[in-house]
């Protein structure tokens, strides 16, 4: 199901999100962060959301106006979320390549601007997930799925495919570092629950 492949692909896109924020968190405590990083970052987002996954809802979004004019009134403007993205993107862009120039620039509006575009990304996301997804897949027919596969364009994803350029290296092996520092946290906080909530844990621990 396209829908299904697109759901795959914000979890790719808030993966980056995530190694985004991190790098910006280390940028904040006034610590050089990994720029090559942030500059693979924004040229995905240059790439592969803007040539190929927006183009993919917006035609699914006009087989709904199509089908439900209604729904898509409710739904919103995509094309103006999807300019939106695009514009911040260039904003995070502009405001990186200063820093990387040595250009006057503050620390706060780089930082704001980068913040900016994570918050606004995941609200996007979200957004489409919880009213556009749904309606499209309750108002489009059989038909209407078959032309949208039938338009897509035969692509890798640059960075999460088996077929990703090997620049798309030092980002991958970032975001895999960020999984697994997050499921060892997860491990612990597991851990750190089920000791709290074992009585007998405490008892043993109770010494005379």
């Amino acid at each position: 199901m396209i829908i299904d492949r697109l759901l795959g692909e914000h979890r790719n896109i808030d993966l980056l999100l995530v190694a985004l924020q991190r790098e910006l968190e280390i940028f904040e405590h006034g610590i050089r962060p990994d720029y090559e990083v942030i500059r693979a970052i924004i040229s995905y987002f240059e790439v592969y959301p803007e040539v190929y996954h927006h183009p993919q809802e917006d035609l699914i979004f006009s087989k709904l106006k199509t089908r439900d004019p209604d729904a898509t009134a409710m739904v919103g403007d995509l094309a103006h979320e999807h300019q939106d993205v695009i514009d911040r993107l260039h904003r995070i862009a502009r405001a990186i390549d200063g820093v990387l120039a040595d250009r006057e620039v503050l620390r706060q509006d780089v930082g704001n601007i980068v913040r900016d575009f994570i918050v606004r990304e995941r609200h996007h996301m979200m957004w489409e997930e919880r009213d556009f997804f749904p309606a499209a897949r309750k108002a489009l027919s059989a038909r209407d799925w078959t032309e949208v596969a039938s338009s897509l364009t035969d692509h890798g994803d640059p960075l999460f495919s088996e077929t990703a350029e090997a620049a798309s290296e030092a980002l991958r092996a970032h975001i895999l570092q960020l999984e697994q520092e997050a499921e060892a946290e997860r491990s612990s906080l597991a851990f750190s629950s089920a000791v709290a909530g074992n009585p007998r844990h405490g008892a043993e621990t109770d010494g005379p």
